[in-house]
């Protein structure tokens, strides 16, 4: 068992509060008020330790402020939640930047809190955000990827799997976060199609380096036939009829 006061001891009690306040919908069952309140006690000893620690990093201190957001979230304590994210926002942005993946999940709960208030501007805009963060990041990898395959190719004749560069939690939390704002655009789709066609891309990418094809070709086909419905620019239409291209040939022709 951790001493009380250790780093893996704070990073026990973040994950385990975390893991109960990452469900708001808990709060509507008499067994998720139980996990609620459980998890409050685990944050509140998490935020102890934090303000007694002078060597916690920007990264910890982020993490707590996102689980308190996430908590009080599910309280529906609104202004509380709000406090936290932007604290959350604060941290994770000393610690990676304001356009970093990692800064991205406290834009897309923020988001989340001014959509169910119906500041949908405001939600409008961080949600926005959130889906530039990760297709600037999935392209700035694949970018990466294509050059490392062609180098491989060159020295050995054949080409290695692709991947995201995340781990199995980053990538669950990519698809969550990814498929949330997907909903909201497609439930208003005729307002902003290109917004919509544009997480649908961000996706094709996401599953196309997961090595998951058929769900790659799905999103990218309900992004081609979505194009032509709303009649984007042929631009936008060529774009996406590339990358389903590109999806199809790889399936057709997979790596070895």
């Amino acid at each position: 068992m951790p001493a009380p006061d250790s780093p893996a001891h704070l990073h026990a009690l973040l994950q385990f509060g975390g893991g109960t306040a990452a469900r708001p919908t808990a709060a509507a069952a008499a067994p998720g008020l139980g996990r609620i309140v459980q998890a409050e006690e685990y944050l509140s000893q998490a935020k102890w330790t934090v303000l007694k620690s002078t060597e916690c990093s920007y990264a910890t201190h982020s993490l707590l402020h996102r689980n308190l957001g996430l908590l009080y979230m599910a309280k529906e304590n609104y202004e509380e939640a709000r406090y936290h994210l932007a604290n959350d926002i604060y941290f994770a942005s000393c610690a990676f930047g304001t356009e970093h993946i990692r800064t991205s999940g406290g834009y897309f709960h923020l988001a989340n809190i001014f959509y169910g208030l119906k500041k949908l501007d405001l939600a409008d805009t961080l949600y926005t955000k959130v889906s530039e963060i990760w297709n600037n990041y999935l392209n700035d990898h694949y970018q990466v990827l294509s050059q490392a395959h062609i180098q491989q190719i060159d020295l050995l004749g054949k080409r290695f799997e692709t991947d995201t560069g995340l781990d199995e939690a980053q990538e669950a939390e990519a698809i969550q976060i990814l498929t949330s704002i997907l909903n909201i655009r497609e439930s208003t789709p005729d307002k902003a199609p290109q917004k919509t066609v544009f997480v649908l891309k961000i996706l094709v990418m996401l599953y196309h380096q997961m090595m998951n094809s058929s769900k790659a070709q799905e999103y990218a086909t309900r992004a081609f036939n979505l194009a032509k419905e709303q009649q984007l620019s042929v631009q936008e239409q060529n774009a996406v009829q590339d990358l389903l291209n590109l999806i199809s040939a790889e399936e057709a022709h997979p790596v070895t």
